[in-house]
């Protein structure tokens, strides 16, 4: 019954006590309102049994009916740089259901921070990038946590699980954040930490079963299933729970499809220092679909010849059997399908140095200073062909990890391009040990793949890069490859027919030699699909310039269209660029808007809630 027919109706309530109910029920949650009406019921009843002559206490000629207690509720938050904690977050709302609770998933991103003060149960999905900062999604809640305003949390019971890549410095730093500070605001935790490297699919099954398992001995039973019940729910059950739901979508990271390879071709100059390619993959038949601002996960095979080096370098049979999380290969397979040769990392230095008994790598491995400045000087190949010895194949597969897919924003879009999908990919090269170098990826697409081979790929969504209504104005800052999404974006843009502004900032070495799309942005320009074109192309002056220099150069008209409404993107480099970009903007709320420091921040804060500042950063 609506509040406003109770005074028609003679309710006994008088018109401003029926306001002060709907604006208390307004601010209510579900459970809240469950608990309210349990409360009220029990008073009621209270009075009735001392006012009423006789009435026996707790007891009525009639009985009243008693709402069921509200179920509590396990609040289940990720913080996804790229897709990998939203699907492990799902992997535990799915065990955490087949036990009986509760359950709760939010993108950290949507998640309002003043509701953190009422939860009971919390558990933190995140991933770390960059220098042990929080993925852009975090960022607000990172902020907030660790700000003036975060709540005292005694009713928290919480656990936190990290996603990361051992080969970064600051391993799963924003996971370490987050349990550290929930536990020094008052919060107790259901269940230790883990930090997970790239290959957390095989280890983070027994996390999620321990975890739940301890969440349904803390959560009152009446609410969830009996504790005993969790040994059902094996590791291995989960995992199968996993495997099936990644199979929903048909195709995923963990059931790529096969795209085959239209168009490789190259889109920087001879003379360039950059070696960028435009890349176009046929999706028909795969049933893929993407929105602009998606990326696409690319598996790649290892260069054939480094595979042989490996093979060679180590005493070993190219048809020797090992094994693989339960699946045998070939020696020669594993290594040029399944396993990383490229990207090297901590972990495989300490394990080949243990494998091998060399008393060098030993030494270094002692030094973990030593040790992060040896991986970033060298691939993996590079440390097994510097320093070889005859081990056992399956010793050097368990050595390895598995290859990990890269993703590419994607440069297309569907409304333009139909069943194709585009990349802007910048091919990894360079000369180290008297020898070439490329990227596991880039050189397997920029190189080895012909017209008609098969790749595998996957869709990975952004859900927190995306264009607003069409007649939204954009802000675009993408330089290099960063340019990739915003080719989407105006592809989109121009076959939607919106209306909205578009204003992109590009920038790279060289006029001549770089300009990536120059005769598609020059048609966008002379169309009016595109409004404004500003570049940078650094190199073709005494003095560098960048886009944030070109930011700061039309700061009143950026502050104008932030002022109006626009929304701002950023792709690209997320070391320096980002940072610059992110200072220029700054610069430009306290110069333009008469912010003061805090409050341009706060500023470019709220933007980022809104939504209206967007970055897809690498």
């Amino acid at each position: 019954m609506p509040f406003t027919s109770l005074i028609a109706q003679a309710s006994p309530l008088s018109a401003q006590q029926v306001q002060d109910l709907q604006q208390l029920v307004s601010q209510l949650n579900p459970i809240q309102q469950a608990w309210i009406s349990g409360y009220l019921a029990a008073s009621a009843q209270l009075s009735y049994d001392q006012q009423v002559p006789g009435a026996v206490r707790g007891t009525t000629t009639a009985a009243v009916p008693q709402p069921a207690a509200a179920p509590a509720v396990l609040t289940v938050l990720y913080a996804s740089q790229t897709g990998n904690a939203k699907g492990v977050a799902q992997q535990v709302k799915t065990a955490a259901e087949a036990q009986g609770l509760t359950v709760q998933l939010h993108d950290i991103a949507s998640y309002k921070t003043n509701a953190l003060a009422k939860e009971q149960y919390l558990l933190i999905v995140t991933s770390t990038y960059g220098e042990g900062e929080p993925p852009e999604s975090a960022v607000s809640f990172h902020k907030f946590l660790f700000g003036k305003k975060a709540p005292q949390l005694p009713h928290l019971t919480y656990a936190v699980l990290g996603l990361g890549d051992s080969s970064y410095e600051f391993f799963c730093q924003t996971a370490i954040d987050f349990d550290d500070k929930l536990a020094a605001l008052g919060a107790t935790r259901a269940y230790t930490r883990a930090d997970l490297d790239v290959d957390y699919a095989d280890t983070a099954p027994a996390w999620i079963q321990a975890s739940v398992a301890a969440f349904v001995k803390a959560i009152p039973t009446s609410t969830a299933a009996a504790p005993q019940n969790i040994a059902q729910n094996t590791a291995q059950n989960i995992a199968q729970t996993i495997a099936q739901d990644s199979s929903h979508g048909v195709y995923s990271k963990q059931n790529p499809a096969l795209a085959s390879v239209n168009l490789v071709q190259k889109i920087t100059a001879r003379n360039s220092t950059k070696d960028v390619r435009h890349i176009e993959l046929d999706l028909a038949g795969t049933g893929l679909t993407y929105q602009p601002g998606d990326a696409l996960g690319v598996y790649f095979d290892n260069d054939p010849a480094l595979v042989n080096a490996i093979v060679s370098a180590t005493g070993n049979n190219a048809d020797s059997e090992v094994h693989i999380s339960g699946q045998s290969y070939r020696l020669e397979d594993a290594l040029q399908r399944q396993l990383e040769l490229t990207q090297a990392y901590p972990s495989f230095v300490e394990k080949y140095a243990a494998a091998t008994g060399n008393a060098q790598l030993h030494a270094i491995v002692q030094d973990k200073t030593q040790l992060r400045q040896f991986v970033e000087q060298h691939q993996t190949a590079d440390v097994i062909l510097q320093y070889p010895a005859t081990i056992a194949a399956q010793t050097l597969v368990d050595c390895l990890r598995k290859i990990q897919p890269r993703l590419y924003s994607i440069a297309s879009s569907q409304a333009e391009v139909g069943d194709e999908v585009h990349l802007t990919l910048g091919v990894v090269a360079y000369e180290a040990f008297n020898q070439p170098h490329l990227g596991g990826a880039s050189g397997y697409l920029a190189q080895r793949v012909r017209e008609g081979d098969p790749v595998r790929v996957f869709v990975e969504h952004n859900p927190n890069f995306r264009l607003p209504a069409h007649e939204t104005p954009i802000i675009m800052v993408g330089p290099g490859t960063g340019i990739a999404p915003f080719r989407a974006f105006l592809q989109e843009r121009d076959n939607a027919g919106a209306t909205g502004q578009n204003w992109l900032f590009f920038g790279n070495p060289h006029f001549t030699r770089d300009f990536l799309y120059q005769v598609e942005l020059q048609d966008y320009l002379k169309r009016g699909v595109l409004t404004r074109l500003d570049v940078a192309f650094s190199r073709d002056q005494a003095h560098k310039v960048y886009v944030q220099d070109k930011l700061l150069a039309k700061g009143a008209e950026v502050w104008s269209w932030l002022q109006q409404g626009a929304h701002l993107y950023v792709c690209g480099d997320a070391s320096r660029m980002a940072k610059d970009v992110h200072q220029a903007l700054l610069t430009i709320a306290s110069t333009h808007g008469q912010l003061s420091a805090d409050d341009a921040e706060a500023y470019l804060d709220q933007l980022r809630e809104q939504k209206r500042y967007q970055k897809d950063v690498y």
